[in-house]
């Protein structure tokens, strides 16, 4: 299983629009609104790198209104 977190650009007064466009997809887990340089931030999780790959061809870049996303890997401290 592999858990990312996306943070996401929106063009300016459409983030609304593109919650209710991911907020239904089984791969997003949590979406959070947020105050700064990203409007939001998807918790994500698939089964393997391709499965991630998919996930950003066929969810993220089909979204109107999405300008930049920038994926961030989970990874975990051992120790």
């Amino acid at each position: 299983m592999i858990e990312s977190f996306v943070l996401v650009v929106v063009k300016p007064g459409n983030e609304e629009k593109v919650y209710e466009a991911l907020r239904s997809n089984e791969k997003i887990k949590e979406i959070y609104r947020v105050y700064g340089e990203y409007d939001l931030i998807l918790r994500v999780e698939v089964e393997n790198i391709e499965e991630l790959d998919r996930f950003h061809d066929e969810v993220l870049r089909k979204v109107k209104n999405i300008e930049m996303t920038e994926t961030l890997i989970a990874s975990s401290y051992r120790g």
